[in-house]
């Protein structure tokens, strides 16, 4: 009996010498699991934030007053990319586009350092910051392709295609449809655009005398805003106003 016991004894030494080395594994394989899926959530949600912001809809900053009081300077809105696409525009629309020419004045980034611009631009491109607006500008879609846009009749309205429309559920309060006489013919694939801020906003009647007479191309807009949803006291819907423009006439064919 006594030459079994140091071999009972050693055996359960090893026995629990063999279980002692398992578990560390056992933990560490448990670990690496939990990165591992830690990992694999991450990036598909990454993935499907850029896939949202490609596809779907994409977040802005508003850096202006022009919007007022429909968006006011540091809003952060929601635009949908469907529209233009699957969507059509509409007079009334709310549109983020790229800047056509030299509207805007050369954007200056601030200073946040490689890492700093690295992480921003990451961010952005995955639609988990609103796009940095130095080259987007944001305006109300007065004029479609083809439409007459005029101002101002007798009583100071903006008119579409001979139809004078009443804009005071959007304009800024006190201000008026337009200080500036115009009347243009909106070109085949080019918008006419205005903040609601009319005496503060640097839109197609500001821009007349430059590349492009003021219009905006289709293609330069990236989405229609939607809803401010930043900062949470005015998180607010914008619905198109389709009353205002419920008495326009389409535009006349064009000639060919």
């Amino acid at each position: 009996m006594s030459s079994a016991e140091p071999w009972e004894s050693s055996g359960a030494h090893r026995e629990g010498g063999a279980a002692h080395g398992r578990e560390p594994r056992k933990q560490q394989s448990g670990f690496v699991a939990m990165l591992r899926e830690i990992g694999i959530i991450v990036v598909s949600a990454l993935i499907l934030s850029w896939l949202i912001k490609t596809l779907l809809v994409q977040p802005f900053y508003i850096p202006s007053a022009s919007m007022e009081d429909t968006l006011t300077q540091g809003d952060r809105v929601m635009a949908s990319r469907l529209t233009p696409g699957p969507f059509d525009l509409k007079h009334g629309d709310i549109v983020v586009f790229v800047d056509p020419g030299d509207w805007l004045p050369p954007y200056v980034p601030p200073e946040r350092g490689p890492i700093g611009d690295g992480m921003v631009s990451f961010l952005t491109t995955v639609g988990l910051l609103p796009q940095d607006t130095g080259d987007h500008l944001i305006k109300r879609l007065i004029g479609l392709p083809g439409d007459t846009v005029v101002c101002c009749d007798a009583e100071g309205r903006v008119s579409v295609n001979g139809t004078p429309i009443d804009e005071t559920s959007y304009i800024k309060p006190g201000s008026i449809p337009s200080e500036d006489q115009f009347e243009v013919t909106v070109p085949d694939g080019m918008l006419w655009v205005m903040g609601d801020n009319r005496q503060n906003s640097q839109d197609s009647r500001k821009n007349r005398g430059k590349p492009g007479g003021g219009f905006v191309p289709v293609d330069n807009v990236v989405g229609t805003a939607f809803a401010t949803v930043w900062p949470l006291d005015r998180l607010n819907w914008h619905s198109n106003p389709s009353d205002v423009f419920a008495g326009v006439p389409d535009a006349p064919p064009a000639e060919k």
